[in-house]
């Protein structure tokens, strides 16, 4: 760390301190850095260093120590106001208002101080001139803060009356106290209102929009505006993660997933930060933080939760019950020190309505990785004496119902009402379908209990549904793996119940019973492909024998109408094993609406999803997108987790293929949930987040996709998604974070994909993603990275042939040279080349697009090139040497108007723009005349044909506007310059 020797030095080292992330290091190194200024004994030094060190307490979590540098500062003015410029008068005066809801900050210091301070701040503001807009802010902060609602309502008209000057805050900063106000008040929709500018990115500042994205989430649902919720936490949390300083805005984050079902989040935000849980410099946004942390333990304990082991203060261990009770005991106490201060209970009262808050929204997906707590078992309830016994007649004929329609949970029922039937006297039929039942839910293992299901109901008279209850058993088998046994067991059964049908021994239902059975044993049989194409005919056989012994026949039998849309189903699935897709596309639709039709939609799910995919693969993606909607539409409730969740992520990619990024982000969005339900979190659910990322993306929601993207991260792997998914997330993820503004973040992940793609056989991706890790590591400073990435990607663009991309990379290296310390002469050498193999790709261009194509980049490599020595020029020559890299950029410049003139129409605005830079030149040069007939021809060709373009309100003619104005301009300067 170098020695600080004079003011600059400071100065220097201030701004690089003023660059360090938040915290107690930063605060420490401005002490330090006061502590040299001392030493230069020069009082501006003193004065900035105090300002730093102002600064770097406020925004940190030691506020509380901003009151002495304050103190010392107004000593300093206040005795010798002219050791202060213009630039730290005005600082100091600012500083009054970070001073006064410091004060508010700290319950010991009294109410009466402060309000004698906000005297002092208007008195003070009025001899320096200023609008009274920021007192009388500063007026309604303290009149909220103690609950004086008219006195606050009368500042706030007063703040918005008076005059905007150098002293009111930033817009967006106003608007977002305007807005607290409004939303505090309960007028949420004025609140989001005032806010929507900064929401929307019409006014930033250094703590804004992350304050206001955070203030707007309990507001937006408690209004029911769910994606804009969301979307303000993604983009919101993002900001605040790394700025010690925004405790509050945390908490409203924290608070937003106690109160929409994301509970498992909540804690996650509480593991990052362990120091809020007892850094002390800002007592009210330790009240804020630990009061939605009492809220979200007690959230946990109401789900079961309460012996959960949580993050929670440092020294030991915590269950959610524990720190519930510690979190509401801290902010309490704090409430009542600002209370006591106050002289009213209303910071108590504040506190206590937060931590009571319930939940607004039951669950609200947010597309990050974030599993819903479990709720823990329930301990076994004390025996209660019985007063009566439950209504077995009732049960049974319940279950019987919900069977004889085929409605869902009927096999829970016939359970429940087998649970009542314990020690009960029944018949043999009714112990029969208790059987049966419970068989149907032990799916292959319960083999045994169809054969005793079967020998009851021979029992109770009824050999056809004996025969029936076999069948099934055989079926079972099939789905074990012992497809010949099961075969075998259903010939026999076959025989058995058409001879006892045809002696009227039993009903149409229980032989439909058997022959589908057998329908299904041999289909299963040909999906193994034993036998090939005499085994499909036996099959196809079979079922086409279920249609023709119901066909017609239904009635008002829901069960037999089942036989029929399944058979049509499955005839579907025999065409889809022989190759016929289109023909089986057919019979899965026909299938699916007989289902419905006989009022059983739940059943067309599994045939309206393989229709889809079907149709997908036929390139029917109309039909595709149709059916996963039936499919959707149809599974209503019933529908389990893991089928949703692939249901949505099919019409997401199906969606999307047709452009329509914002449906498709919400199916996928949609997917990602009922995957992590499922518990599906690392497979499906990485699978549905990488797709809603590329479509927030789509959209140009870079911070929501960001986090969508880096949840998905850690749980897509090569082994189990590809390494391609990995690959396209990462790049996916570097184009966010470059839109962010995150240039080194991003040129970390286009370096990982790279890395990953170097591997493959085709080095296309390869040399893309080298080149954008170029650009991000340009952009994060990082010059001599950036030209080592552009090299890589130079040599893999000429291993492709793709001479564009070969030019660009040696265009970006020459800057790159020309900023790191390479100097001119490398500079100048890679222009030239780049120039050089444009000229030879042009030669050998195949056919006349590409060399036109060629052209054009030469035209623009020509201009990079005197660009680059007219800067050159102005910023590193002197004397004699300027003119002459002057005229070189010239002469480049002219090269570069006369190759896009080659092109004619095709490149007008180029050609112009080339024009200009030469008559700037020109001008620069000392020569008027030129430049002023390069400008005048410029005008010229608007007025004529490239004019005919230009009137119109496209981007054509808003670019001739442009150029007309920069040749005006220069005429302008021309004749500014030239003697009288």
């Amino acid at each position: 760390m170098s020695e600080i020797t004079d003011l600059d030095a400071l100065r220097e080292a201030m701004a690089e301190n003023s660059g360090q992330p938040e915290g107690p290091a930063r605060n420490t190194r401005a002490e330090e850095l006061l502590t040299a200024a001392e030493k230069l004994n020069v009082p501006l030094a003193v004065i900035e260093a105090l300002g730093h060190q102002l600064k770097v307490y406020n925004y940190s979590s030691e506020k509380g120590k901003m009151f002495v540098p304050f103190a010392r500062l107004l000593r300093m003015w206040d005795e010798r106001p002219e050791d202060f410029d213009d630039y730290e008068t005005h600082s100091l005066h600012w500083v009054f208002k970070w001073v006064s809801s410091g004060m508010l900050d700290q319950p010991h210091i009294p109410l009466a101080s402060i309000e004698k301070w906000l005297g002092e701040m208007e008195h003070r503001y009025r001899l320096a001139g200023h609008s009274e807009r920021a007192v009388r802010g500063a007026e309604h902060s303290v009149a909220a803060h103690v609950g004086d609602v008219a006195r606050a309502e009368r500042a706030y008209a007063a703040w918005l009356a008076a005059d905007r000057d150098g002293m009111a805050d930033c817009h967006a900063c106003e608007l977002h106290g305007q807005g607290w106000w409004q939303a505090e008040r309960g007028r949420d929709a004025e609140a989001l209102e005032l806010w929507r500018p900064v929401l929307e990115g019409e006014y930033a500042c250094a703590h804004e929009p992350h304050t206001a994205l955070a203030s707007s989430l309990v507001p937006l649902l408690r209004l029911g505006r769910l994606d804009e919720a969301r979307a303000c936490h993604l983009r919101g949390f993002r900001l605040v993660r790394a700025m010690e300083s925004m405790r509050g805005a945390y908490a409203d984050h924290v608070e937003f997933c106690a109160l929409t079902g994301n509970e498992a989040r909540g804690l996650e935000l509480l593991a990052e930060r362990p120091a809020y849980f007892t850094d002390d410099g800002q007592p009210r946004s330790r009240l804020d933080f630990m009061s939605v942390v009492a809220l979200l333990m007690d959230r946990l304990t109401v789900l079961g939760l309460g012996d959960r082991q949580v993050p929670g203060p440092a020294g030991r261990e915590w269950t959610a019950r524990e720190l519930a009770a510690h979190a509401r005991g801290q902010a309490l106490a704090l409430a009542a020190r600002f209370d006591e201060r106050n002289g009213t209970a209303h910071v108590s009262e504040r506190a206590r309505t937060r931590m009571a808050r319930r939940p607004l929204v039951e669950r609200l997906p947010l597309g990050v990785r974030s599993v819903r707590p479990a709720p823990a078992p329930a301990p076994a309830a004390a025996p209660v004496a019985v007063t009566g016994q439950p209504d077995l007649p009732a049960l049974l004929a319940e279950a019987r119902r919900l069977s004889d329609h085929l409605r869902p949970n009927a096999v829970e029922a016939w359970a429940a009402a087998a649970e009542a039937a314990e020690g009960a006297e029944l018949d043999p039929r009714d112990r029969a379908e208790m059987a049966d039942h419970e068989a149907m839910a032990l799916g292959p293992a319960g083999t045994g209990l169809f054969e005793q299901a079967a020998g009851l109901y021979a029992e109770a008279g009824d050999p056809g549904e004996a025969l029936a209850a076999r069948a099934r058993g055989a079926y079972v088998r099939a789905l074990a793996g012992d497809v010949d046994g099961a075969v075998a067991a259903v010939t026999g059964l076959y025989d058995e119940v058409l001879a006892l049908y045809a002696a009227d021994g039993t009903g149409i239902r229980q032989t439909a019973s058997v022959v589908m059975s057998r329908a299904r044993i041999l289909t299963r049989r040909a999906h193994g492909g034993e036998g090939e194409g005499a085994v499909l005919a036996e099959a196809e056989a079979a079922v086409r024998e279920v249609l023709a012994l119901v066909g017609g026949r239904t009635g008002q039998d829901v069960r037999l109408a089942a036989r029929v849309a399944e058979a049509q189903a499955m005839l579907g699935e025999l065409a889809g094993l022989s190759g016929d897709l289109e023909t089986a596309a057919e019979l899965f639709a026909r299938g699916a609406a007989a289902f419905v039709a006989a009022g059983l939609p739940w059943f067309a799910v599994e045939y309206e999803a393989r229709l889809a995919s079907l149709a997908h693969h036929l390139g029917d993606t109309a039909e595709a997108e149709r059916a996963l909607r039936a499919a959707l539409e149809h599974g209503g409730p019933q529908l389990e987790a893991p089928g949703r969740a692939q249901l949505h992520l099919q019409l997401a990619e199906v969606v999307g293929g047709r452009g329509e990024a914002v449906e498709a982000a919400q199916h996928a969005l949609e997917a990602a949930h009922w995957a992590d339900e499922a518990g599906e979190s690392a497979t499906l659910g990485a699978w549905a987040r990488q797709q809603l990322g590329g479509f927030l993306l789509r959209q140009g929601r870079w911070a929501e996709a960001a986090e969508v993207l880096e949840s998905a991260l850690p749980d897509l792997t090569a082994q189990t998604h590809g390494d391609g998914a990995v690959v396209q997330t990462q790049w996916w993820l570097g184009d966010c974070l470059s839109e962010l503004g995150e240039h080194r973040a991003a040129a970390e992940r286009r370096l990982q994909a790279a890395e990953i793609a170097r591997h493959w056989p085709e080095q296309h991706d390869h040399a893309t993603l080298a080149h954008l890790a170029g650009e991000s590591l340009g952009q994060a400073g990082l010059a001599a990275e950036a030209a080592q990435a552009y090299a890589r990607a130079g040599d893999l663009w000429r291993s492709l042939g793709n001479t564009h991309g070969l030019i660009r990379s040696l265009r970006a290296r020459a800057w790159l040279a020309l900023r790191a310390g390479g100097g001119l002469g490398e500079a100048r050498d890679l222009m030239a080349e780049a120039v050089r193999e444009c000229e030879a790709a042009r030669e050998a261009a195949p056919d006349e697009e590409s060399r036109q194509q060629l052209v054009s980049e030469l035209g623009h490599t020509h201009g990079q090139f005197g660009d680059l020595l007219a800067r050159c020029a102005v910023e590193d020559a002197e004397g004699a040497s300027v003119r002459v890299l002057l005229e070189e950029a010239l002469a480049q410049v002219v090269l570069s108007a006369e190759a896009f003139a080659s092109l004619g129409d095709a490149a007008p605005h180029s050609r112009t723009g080339a024009e200009l830079a030469a008559g700037r030149l020109e001008a620069d040069l000392g020569r008027p005349d030129e430049a002023a007939a390069r400008a005048r021809a410029v005008l010229a060709a608007y007025d004529g044909h490239i004019g005919a373009e230009a009137d119109d309100g496209d981007d054509e003619g808003e670019a001739a506007r442009v150029r007309r104005a920069e040749a005006e301009q220069l005429l302008r300067l021309v004749a500014e310059t030239q003697p009288d």
